[in-house]
């Protein structure tokens, strides 16, 4: 299901300086921050609307949190401009006082646009849709985004659950003690990825014939996975997932596909690039 993780600098990407980010681990995991300096505002999709939006949007998240990473994905896509604060999980940065009157739960990512405030990222997505429709990503008709929040809740429900295990686990350098937990929950994973797997292999995108919300909340989940299951100790969690072009063909596409929109290379988690 999971391609081998790119190494660090092998990553097809263009080398970007490092800011002083751990590497991902366990914390990684939740709706919470990693933190450092802002990095600026990106692109703009016209001259309107980057002067109806210069400094409103505010984005703080964290590296190689997927909660955050499914925003990125849908700023870039809408060609929204936005102010970046990374936040360091190290330096407890998303206890703060200011975060955590933005966001009483202390966790990432956090959308700031004007005086509004919002949190959690599905719900982060679906005010971006609303505010800015540009570039829909919940679809084009009722029926489609019905179907777009539902596989999204599906995902939630059943696959989320068990990568977040899996991933804290290897991250943590827990495997050995919990092996027959994990087992379980890769055949989770296993039966989920089939079934998007079925999706993608009559279509680009997981619904319909345009990329939205659920390739954006999916994507950043198995590429974690995929780094996590490329470690050593996770080899025979990984054994019938990797490599992902031989045992799950259509996902190995649609990832790369992702990889080559524009932007991507703006959402990519610093501290995975040397």
């Amino acid at each position: 299901m999971f391609a081998p993780q790119r190494q660090a600098g092998g990553s097809g990407l263009p080398a970007r300086k490092r800011v002083g980010i751990p590497a991902a681990t366990a914390g990684d995991l939740a709706e919470r921050p990693v933190a450092g300096p802002c990095v600026g505002a990106y692109r703009g999709a016209g001259r309107d609307l980057r002067l109806q939006l210069r400094m409103a949007l505010t984005l703080y998240w964290g590296s190689g949190s997927p909660f955050s990473w499914r925003v990125l994905l849908a700023l870039e896509h809408k060609q929204l401009p936005y102010e970046s604060q990374l936040l360091h999980f190290d330096k407890q940065e998303h206890q703060s006082p200011h975060m955590l009157k933005l966001n009483p739960r202390g966790r990432v990512p956090v959308l700031k646009d004007g005086d509004y405030v919002v949190f959690e990222s599905v719900a982060i997505l679906y005010y971006l849709d609303e505010k800015y429709p540009q570039s829909p990503i919940f679809g084009l008709t009722p029926e489609e985004a019905g179907v777009i929040m539902r596989v999204i809740c599906e995902f939630q429900a059943y696959a989320e659950p068990a990568v977040a295990k899996i991933v804290a686990a290897i991250f943590a350098d827990q495997t050995a003690g919990d092996i027959d937990a994990l087992t379980d929950a890769m055949h989770v994973v296993g039966r989920e990825a089939r079934t998007i797997e079925g999706r993608l292999s009559k279509e680009q995108w997981i619904v319909g014939a345009n990329y939205s919300a659920i390739d954006m909340v999916i994507f950043p989940w198995l590429q974690l996975l995929r780094r996590a299951l490329d470690r050593s100790a996770a080899a025979e969690l990984g054994a019938r997932f990797l490599p992902m072009e031989h045992n799950y063909p259509a996902l190995a596409r649609w990832m790369r596909r992702i990889e080559s929109l524009p932007g991507y290379e703006r959402t990519y988690p610093p501290h995975w690039v040397s």
